[in-house]
């Protein structure tokens, strides 16, 4: 991947999709002026993690609503992970959806294949979604608690990816525990994991914040210090990556 790539550790109004949409745009518009080719937000960053409003949000893939984000992402020559709840048909149950708005004006659908408890009130489990073809590189996604089963990891290197890359909502409380995870598969796989977590509260939780990337050694190539909305970045350099994280 010649380009950079990035987390969007952002703050999400709860329900307020027009609202989110603007603020995904900032942050694609900042991630691109600093080389950024992907760019991953946080799970169901385009309406918060807002449980209770998921049937009523959701929509098909296709929806019209996402077409300033497609175009934004054609325009800038970014490919951007945004998290929404989705159908895959109108009277299908509602899916945590991770939607892949391509650089070339593609669409791609992530679904959560596996819930946090009580996640099955509002949310189906999904069923996955392809391996991204970037350059050189080969990009895995997942939402949350995917990564929570080592199976999920290890199809993703099965299936030859460079780059497995997480939208999460991860307290305090658990993110010791998932974050030693994430960096166990880096090293276990020989893979790089992005981290994509929330800057603040949502959907009555509080994010630890602290989004991160880690090299296919298991060393960390960047991490936010705490919550606030900021970008956390790789970039390639020889043959190595160098970290930056930086406010917006």
């Amino acid at each position: 991947m010649s380009r950079a790539f990035a987390a969007a550790q952002s703050i999400s109004i709860p329900g307020d999709i027009a609202g989110n949409l603007i603020h995904h745009q900032r942050f694609m518009e900042a991630a691109a002026d600093r080389n950024v080719g992907l760019l991953v937000f946080p799970e169901l960053s385009l309406t918060g993690y807002e449980r209770g409003l998921a049937a009523e949000l959701a929509i098909l893939p296709e929806d019209v609503v996402l077409q300033p984000l497609r175009d934004l992402a054609r325009e800038l020559g970014l490919t951007a992970v945004v998290g929404m709840p989705i159908r895959l048909a109108a009277d299908a149950p509602v899916l945590i959806g991770a939607l892949v708005l391509g650089a070339d004006g593609s669409l791609g659908v992530y679904s959560k294949q596996h819930l946090h408890a009580g996640e099955e009130i509002a949310f189906a489990p999904g069923h996955g979604g392809s391996i991204l073809a970037m350059g050189a590189d080969r990009v895995a996604l997942a939402v949350c608690a995917d990564f929570s089963q080592a199976s999920h990891a290890a199809a993703a290197a099965e299936q030859g990816a460079t780059l497995y890359a997480a939208g999460v909502l991860i307290t305090e409380g658990g993110y010791v525990a998932d974050t030693t995870l994430l960096q166990g598969y880096a090293r276990q796989h020989a893979m790089m994991v992005l981290m994509a977590n929330y800057a603040g509260a949502t959907g009555g939780w509080e994010s630890a914040g602290r989004s991160a990337i880690w090299a296919a050694d298991g060393s960390l190539i960047a991490a936010a210090p705490g919550v606030g909305e900021l970008l956390v970045m790789a970039h390639p350099q020889g043959s190595g990556w160098v970290g930056q994280v930086v406010p917006l």
